[in-house]
Formats: structure tokens, sequence, C-alpha cells
């Protein structure tokens, strides 16, 4: 019995005939994004800005008044505040930034999330406080300072790990391409304002684990091929070794969309920014394998000769002196 294949095992398509206006395109994207952060900056969630979090139920309510809650604790004097559903439709989280002093202070930020408690019971007999966070500015700046070298550590370590197992350039091609989607990602975040917390740190790193898993198949399949078509022209060789894998890469990403799409569709609002990252991050790493990675080992100068160990001149003389060619 024949399996329907999505992908054919004989593909020849010419992925590298189109390297350098992609490439282009990558860096234009890259430099975009990197603006939209520089200037429009990150939305920071409570996490990474500071400021108190209040998490409700509406027990006689089929769902939570968000609209209206985001009027009334406007109305407060702590700015517009984040109120998005959490769990179930009766269920809401309250998140409010506050003032470096005031969030330092845990009496004053208390005092704040009593205020805040007080309106709603108020307004609403069927309110029932489900419990309150309150980060400090000084713990959130800790966050984020950690959440940058927590990134930095893995790609790092990530192009440590492939120049090791391969070459330098293989390395400096892997780093390049998580740099391509962790960019790429984060403009998607500045661009739309989506809060940035600790969550998206977390869907990052995953980003990272995929793209560093697609380039590594790719890279093993160019890394055999080398050794077996010596005479091949790299564009070529790099192109077989894409539609070599293709298959799997395609089926691996099919398989994670069809977990992550019903999520972001229908899953709950607080889960909608980690799933949104780590959906981009399955095409910017699948497109990054293809269209980052491989081309800079063209441009980087990789040969056939790249996994032959280089002979010393003594070893080359007692060679000779054996007879051997």
């Amino acid at each position: 019995m024949k399996l329907l294949k999505l992908v054919p095992d004989d593909t020849n398509i010419k992925f590298l005939r189109w390297r350098v206006p992609f490439f282009a395109v990558s860096i234009l994207l890259i430099a975009a994004s990197w603006a939209l952060v520089l200037t429009k900056g990150l939305n920071y969630g409570v996490d990474f800005s500071g400021g108190l979090e209040v998490r409700a139920t509406f027990t006689q309510s089929a769902e939570a008044p968000v609209a209206d809650l985001r009027e009334k604790v406007a109305t407060l004097g702590y700015g517009d505040p984040v109120v998005q559903r959490f769990g179930e439709d009766n269920q809401v989280s309250i998140r409010v930034r506050l003032p470096d002093e005031v969030s330092a202070d845990k009496d004053a930020a208390q005092a704040a999330a009593n205020q805040i408690v007080d309106k709603l019971k108020t307004d609403y007999p069927d309110f029932r406080l489900d419990g309150n966070d309150n980060v400090s500015g000084k713990v959130s700046g800790e966050f984020r300072t950690q959440a940058v070298y927590a990134l930095l550590a893995a790609m790092l370590a990530v192009a440590v790990y492939i120049w090791v197992r391969f070459e330098w350039q293989f390395g400096v091609g892997g780093l390049f391409a998580l740099f391509h989607d962790v960019s790429l990602t984060l403009g998607m975040f500045a661009l739309f304002q989506l809060e940035f917390s600790l969550q998206i740190i977390a869907a990052i790193l995953a980003i990272i684990g995929y793209s560093l898993n697609d380039t590594i198949v790719v890279y093993d399949r160019i890394r055999e091929n080398l050794k077996k078509f010596r005479k091949m022209p790299l564009p070529e060789l790099l192109d077989l070794s894409v539609n070599e894998t293709l298959a799997r890469t395609v089926m691996t990403s099919l398989t994670l969309l069809i977990a992550l799409i019903p999520l972001l569709l229908f899953g709950p609002a607080s889960l909608f920014g980690m799933v949104a990252g780590i959906t981009l991050g399955i095409f910017v790493g699948t497109y990054s394998s293809i269209y980052m990675a491989a081309p800079l080992l063209v441009w980087m100068g990789v040969t056939s000769d790249s996994f032959i160990p280089t002979e010393s001149a003594t070893d080359k003389q007692e060679r000779l002196a054996r007879g051997q060619v």
C-alpha cells in the first residue's frame, strides 16, 4: 500500500539559484526588525517592566467584561492597563505598570492592589480575587539582563557546537541563521506591540532549538555529500542536500503547525504571544536553514577538501619515501 507523500523523493528544486536576492531581503528584514526594536521598542510585560498583576474570576458571568474592566481600572491613574482573559472566559488577568517608587515599596504596591480590588468589588458583586503579584523595577531589570544573557549564551553554545562538529564556516553560518531568526521574531513583537514577557524568552529559546535542529540536519547531509561528490560544484551540492532533507523538514514543520495553529486561533489570550512567536519561528527557522546557513558556505569558500585532514610536510616526506603517490 502506497502512502501519501507531501514531498516526492526526487525533488530537484534550485534553491540556491535565488540565494542573492533572498539573502538581500533577509538583510533588509533584519535591519527593519532592529529599527523597530530601537524606535518603537518592545512592549514589556510586568516581568520586565515592573508592576502589578491581579487575577480574578467573575463567578456569576459567562464572560468577563474585558473592555469595561479596562476603562474602570484606567480611571485609577495607573495608565493603560492590560486586561486579558486568563484560563476560562470568566477569568481575567489585570496588569498595570506602577511608578518605580511605588513598585519598590511593598506597602505602596499592596495599597495599589487593594485600590484596584476594592474598585472592582464595588462595581462587580460577583468579582472574586484569585491572587496578585508585584514585580519591582529592580527585579524586572535583572530579569531583562538575565534574559539577554540566556539568549546570547544559547546562540554562542550553538555556534561552538556546530564549529566543533563540522568546520568553523559552518559555525558562522549557523550563528548567522540564529541571529536572523531571533531578529525577525523581535521585529514582529516590536511591530505589533505584543506583550514581551518571560514566556516570550522561552519561545525564542524554543525557536533557537528548532532552527538548530533543522540547520544540523541540512549541514550533516552537506558534509556527507562533500565527501561523496568531490567534483560537484558547491551550489549544486547544496541544492542536492536541501532537496534530500526537504521531506523531513516539511513533515517536521507541518507536525508542529498542526499543534500550534489551533492553539493560536482558539487558545487563551495569555499564550497568544508565545504561540505566535514559535509559529513565526518555524517558518523563519526553516527559511534560514536554506537561504542563510547554506549560501554562506559558498561565500566562505567551503570545498570538498574542507573535511580532508591537512597533510603535514613530515607525513608527505614519509609517504614519498615509501613510494606512495
